[in-house]
């Protein structure tokens, strides 16, 4: 395991006594998605540090702010939706992050499903469902609040399908890049949504790429 890891995951704010144990399941998805990745085609690389930078860290660089958002809630029992989950980023770290949550990973493809299952078995993530569903068939207001990263645009189409599973008062988070793209993104679907937040993301080993966070809330 890199020290790149652990490094990463305390200035992604992870509380320190977690880091350790967290770290370590980490380290077992990166080497689950090596091992799988040709078949499964899960990442874009199949470099350990480039799946540490690029994946883990930047799945967890919203850590402070989800936080946050469950906090808010009130909530004694969140339920996140994952929605096309691919290998598992953002779901799986997030689900290792906040074991008090419980994680529906929602993937259409059945082997990469099965990966999933796999990988939730390994970690021990019992806060895990996997559900091999495309989100179009996924019940109304299924979750308090929904991820996803590496997604498609957001389109007229696919934003009232993620609002109609997500509760009312819920939220939307959605993993994008440049700014200059969201404002050009959302400005196609402003009269679903007028407004949305973004939050700048700060990804260690990350630091020259532009990375936010874009917040719609129901």
């Amino acid at each position: 395991m890199s020290n790149l890891l652990e490094e990463g995951l305390k200035k992604c704010g992870l509380p320190q006594e977690n880091i350790k144990e967290l770290a370590e399941k980490m380290d077992a998805y990166i080497k689950e998605i090596i091992l799988f990745n040709s078949a499964y085609n899960l990442t874009n690389t199949s470099d350990y540090d480039q799946l540490v930078i690029r994946h883990i860290l930047d799945s967890l660089s919203t850590y402070q702010i989800i936080k946050e958002l469950i906090e808010k809630s009130g909530k004694n029992e969140i339920t996140i939706g994952d929605i096309g989950s691919g290998g598992g980023l953002p779901g799986i770290p997030l689900a290792a992050a906040f074991p008090q949550v419980k994680f529906n990973l929602v993937e259409r493809m059945s082997k990469r499903c099965a990966f999933l299952e796999n990988c939730g078995a390994i970690l021990n993530l019992q806060n895990l469902t996997v559900i091999e569903s495309e989100a179009e068939r996924i019940p109304e207001e299924a979750f308090d609040f929904i991820t996803f990263r590496a997604f498609r645009p957001l389109d007229k189409k696919m934003i009232k399908t993620l609002l109609r599973i997500t509760k009312s008062g819920g939220y939307l988070c959605a993993y994008k890049a440049k700014l200059e793209n969201i404002k050009e993104e959302m400005s196609e679907i402003s009269n679903i949504v007028p407004e949305y937040q973004v939050k700048e993301l700060f990804v260690p080993g990350l630091e020259d790429s532009e990375r936010n966070l874009v917040l719609i809330k129901k």
